[in-house]
């Protein structure tokens, strides 16, 4: 792991919650970076924070999808 190098992961701290209107949703936060080793058998992760609780997941790190612009297509 190089600090110059961007995480191919990320890890989150995910807390599931019942909304006001009682559907369930959950809150992701962001909390690191992960990088594989070179040899393929594990990773380095760089965390800054820890959970107490919720569960921790770890993603691939992809471009978020650009955001809707509330006009219907033709």
């Amino acid at each position: 792991m190089s600090s110059k190098d961007k995480p191919t992961y990320r890890a989150k701290i995910v807390r599931n919650y019942t909304d006001k209107d009682g559907v369930e949703r959950s809150h992701w936060t962001d909390i690191g970076g992960v990088w594989p080793h070179k040899d393929g058998k594990g990773f380095d992760v760089a965390l800054v924070a820890l959970p107490t609780d919720g569960r921790l997941a770890i993603r691939f790190d992809e471009p978020k999808p650009a955001p809707a612009t509330g006009k219907a297509a033709k």
